[in-house]
This record gives C-alpha cells, sequence and structure tokens, in this order.
C-alpha cells in the first residue's frame, strides 16, 4: 500500500465521490473552454488539497455536503492558481505535461483561470456558504499579495529570511490553510476550533514549499519542473539564503552574480547547488521544515487517537520525506 493510499483510508469513499462531483463543477457549454477544462481534469495532480479538507472535516465531525463545497472551492482555487502561475512564470510544462499557457496562450490561460476562481465563488454563493467564501478569499488576496511581494524583492535580488517566510506563509501556506479551516468549518462553527486547524495547515504549508524548494536543489527533476530550475529563473529561496548569509562578501558577490545572470550554463546552476550545500544552506531549511512540521503535530496531539489522525500524522511524515 502506498503512502498516499494509506493516508487515504480513512475518507476513501469520500475522496471517490468528490471526484464525481467535482468533475461536474469542471463543464461549460462553450466548446474551447470544455476541452480546456478536460485537459486539466485527465491531468489532475494528487489531489492533496481535497484530501486534507475531508481528513480535516473527519477529524472534527461528520462529513456532509458543506465538506464537498469545501473541497470543490479550494481545489478550483488551486487549479486556478497553477495555470496563473504558469503564466506568471512562463512556464511550458505543467505536472509534466504542457501548460495551457503553452497549448493555447497567455491570454486563454489567465481567463480559464479566472473561469475556474468565479466557478468556485459562485458554488459557495448558491450553497449559501459565506463563511467559507471568506476564508478563500482571504486565501486569494493573501496569495496575490504574496506574489507581488515575491516579484518586487526578486527585482533587487535582496530576500532575507523574513521575506521569504513571510512570501511562503502568503502564498503556499494561505492555500494550505484555507484548506484545514474550510474542512473544520464544514462540520462545526466553534471559532476556536477552526483557528487550531487554520494554524496546522499554515504549518504544513510552510513546511510543504521548504520542501519543495529543498528538492530543486537536490536535482532530481521530479518535483514536476528540472533541478535547479529556481535558480535559472532567479529565485532566492531559503537554501540558498542560509548559504549566502553564511559565506563571505566576494563568495555572496560571486554567487548572486551567477544567479543574476540571463544565461547559465550548467555548470554555473552546478555551482550554486554545491555552494548551498557546502555552506549548509539545505541543513539549515531542513532544520526549519521540521519545526514547522514539529508545530502541526503538537496541534494533533490535542485529539484523540484515531485513523483520521493517523493518516493526518502520516502527510506530514509524507511532507517531509517526499521525492517529488
Amino acid at each position: 500500500m502506498s503512502t498516499l493510499t494509506k493516508i487515504r483510508k480513512p475518507v476513501e469513499t469520500e475522496m471517490d465521490a468528490f471526484e464525481a462531483y467535482f468533475s461536474k463543477t469542471m463543464h461549460s457549454e462553450i466548446p474551447l473552454l470544455n476541452i480546456i477544462l478536460n485537459y486539466i481534469l485527465r491531468r489532475k495532480g494528487k489531489q492533496m488539497r481535497p484530501l486534507l479538507v475531508f481528513l480535516t472535516a473527519k477529524l472534527n465531525g461528520e462529513i456532509s455536503e458543506p465538506t464537498f463545497v469545501a473541497a470543490t472551492f479550494i481545489e478550483l482555487l488551486h487549479t486556478a492558481s497553477l495555470v496563473h502561475d504558469d503564466v506568471v512564470d512562463d512556464a511550458d510544462v505543467r505536472r509534466g505535461a504542457l501548460s495551457i499557457n503553452a497549448l493555447w496562450n497567455s491570454k486563454i490561460a489567465v481567463l480559464v483561470g479566472d473561469y475556474m476562481l468565479s466557478k468556485g465563488m459562485l458554488i459557495s454563493v448558491e450553497k449559501s456558504r459565506f463563511d467559507m467564501l471568506q476564508i478563500v478569499s482571504e486565501a486569494v488576496k493573501s496569495m496575490s499579495e504574496g506574489e507581488l511581494f515575491q516579484l518586487q524583492k526578486a527585482r533587487k535580488q535582496n530576500i532575507k529570511e523574513d521575506d521569504y517566510f513571510r512570501i511562503i506563509k502568503s502564498k503556499t501556506a494561505a492555500l494550505i490553510s484555507a484548506c484545514t479551516a474550510c474542512g473544520a468549518k464544514s462540520v462545526t462553527d466553534d471559532p476556536a476550533t477552526i483557528q487550531k486547524m487554520k494554524e496546522f495547515g499554515e504549518n504544513i504549508g510552510i513546511a510543504f514549499q521548504i520542501k519543495d524548494d529543498l528538492l530543486d536543489y537536490e536535482g532530481t527533476g521530479l518535483t514536476g519542473k528540472a533541478g535547479g530550475n529556481d535558480i535559472k529563473e532567479k529565485k532566492i529561496t531559503l537554501p540558498l539564503i542560509h548559504a549566502l548569509e553564511s559565506a563571505s562578501s566576494s563568495q555572496k558577490k560571486h554567487i548572486l552574480g551567477i544567479v543574476k545572470a540571463k544565461k547559465k550554463t550548467k555548470s554555473d546552476v552546478a555551482e550554486v547547488i554545491k555552494f548551498v550545500a557546502d555552506f549548509g544552506g539545505m541543513d539549515y531549511a531542513e532544520m526549519k521544515m521540521n519545526e514547522y512540521l514539529d508545530k502541526s503535530i503538537a496541534i494533533l496531539d490535542s485529539y484523540s487517537e484515531s485513523d483520521v489522525k493517523e493518516s493526518l500524522k502520516t502527510f506530514i511524515g509524507y511532507t517531509a520525506n517526499r521525492k517529488r
């Protein structure tokens, strides 16, 4: 049994039902849009975010239609953000397949992302789940601000550790915390429980992004992007930030010169990766990742033992040990 299959076990029936529920929302009478939506559906990822919605819902109560509404809204938002991210990053590949902007064009990709986001909002309004609309709208606002802040910092190449955590908290962690908050909200109105689950998701989200950034320096290319891709795109993430802070001014200047260069050779990228490893950047990032995972485990430990709690603990372990 794979790790993901084990994690899904307590909500396997609900996740199977969710696939059909979600497919119904991904349909349009506009032929071109329907073709693109079907293309996206056929290349769906691991559906980790809906899974988190269902697990956190079941941890705090009984799953019902509001949970399906929450999972659908979250998955639409997540998919829309990926489509938009590919436009921002000018990426041609997503999950090993051509991106929407590569197959069609950037204008169409932006409109498709907008369609999915508005579809999610409409579903929440139709089902009178304004509480979830507020949670997700706050996440969208945070993600947009985080993206703009990152672009602003990237121009000057002066991202510090505090900036990095502000960015990933605003982007990746905002969406994950929306998953866990909406999951809880779908089964309870208790503010303390919803806040606790929001913090749980935020800690996982921060750790998840740090792991993503670590994988890029491991050069496996299994993340759906080539190893060293962040360096090629001039992105300064935690492993590099820490290594730069530990280096001499001349070393820092040399490495930043490589990162800022428009064109980089394989040896340039390899040099930066080696620099990060030699100056403890990867070890430090892994330590910080584990700090946030420990925080999420501490929150889970406030719950009684159950198969759902065990699955969420396995999910935390998966976040730390995944290879892509």
